[in-house]
């Protein structure tokens, strides 16, 4: 891929982002590219967790003007089939089977703070600043504005009408990030805990799980209840669970 690093060492499937001279920005053709790499994974028996990160110092810049300005000349239906392709790797994100963990080494802004903080797991080095700074260019950050809102609430508004960047310890206080590591041990940080869960959780498990929670938000709460009950089945009936209930009474160590 010509804007990617893509590898799978230990079951883990690592994305880097590698448009370092652009600041990582998010041009139509990596956002395909980026849609490509997480399905190729999700397909892949070999890999139990996806890590993404970035080459260079920013983490990922947002949207690549340089490409917005020359869409501004296209159609309404041609800008929104391009739209469309961010909207489609977000989805493809949040509803991916597999566990996503995020390790931003440099700023995430715009579209590049939104896929930091989709993922189900973000680890920042203390220096990371987040925002939204669509609003200061006469942009609205309408896609990611769904998923950051289903994540922190209302703590949401603020953050997307001012354009303001925010420090990682303020973005770990309002759940937007999971941890903060320093640069020298973030890297043995994420991938000591990819392999904690490729070695302790059950892969079908943490699929259900992340269907779960994102299906749930959308109904209301009697539809939830039947749901969550029709899961609750599904979920024992699978090898992995038929699995981990005879390990544990047979008091073997689960080993996934």
């Amino acid at each position: 891929m010509e804007n990617l690093l893509i590898e799978v060492a230990d079951r883990v499937g690592l994305i880097t982002l590698n448009r370092p001279d652009k600041k990582n920005a998010l041009s139509t053709e990596m956002i395909v590219e980026l849609q490509q790499a997480f399905l190729q994974f999700e397909a892949d028996v070999n890999v139990k967790v996806i890590l993404l990160k970035a080459s260079g110092n920013v983490f990922c810049s947002g949207a690549d003007l340089a490409k917005m300005k020359e869409m501004q000349s296209e159609t309404w239906g041609v800008n929104l089939q391009d739209a469309k392709q961010l909207e489609q790797l977000y989805r493809i994100i949040y509803t991916l089977k597999k566990v996503v963990i995020a390790q931003v080494e440099g700023h995430a802004l715009a579209g590049g703070c939104g896929l930091a903080t989709i993922a189900d797991f973000c680890f920042s080095v203390p220096e990371a600043k987040y925002g939204y700074p669509e609003v200061k260019v006469g942009f609205v950050p309408s896609i990611v504005a769904l998923f950051l809102k289903r994540k922190i609430g209302g703590r949401a508004r603020p953050l997307l009408l001012s354009g303001d960047s925010i420090t990682a310890d303020h973005a770990l206080h309002i759940g937007m990030i999971y941890e903060i590591v320093s640069k020298e041990e973030i890297g043995h940080r994420v991938w000591t805990y990819a392999q904690h869960l490729c070695h302790t959780n059950s892969g079908q498990a943490m699929a259900l799980t992340k269907q779960l929670l994102y299906r749930i938000q959308n109904m209301n709460f009697g539809e939830a209840l039947i749901y969550t009950a029709e899961q609750n089945v599904d979920a024992r009936l699978t090898t992995d669970c038929k699995k981990g209930v005879q390990d544990f009474l047979d008091r073997k160590k689960m080993e996934w």
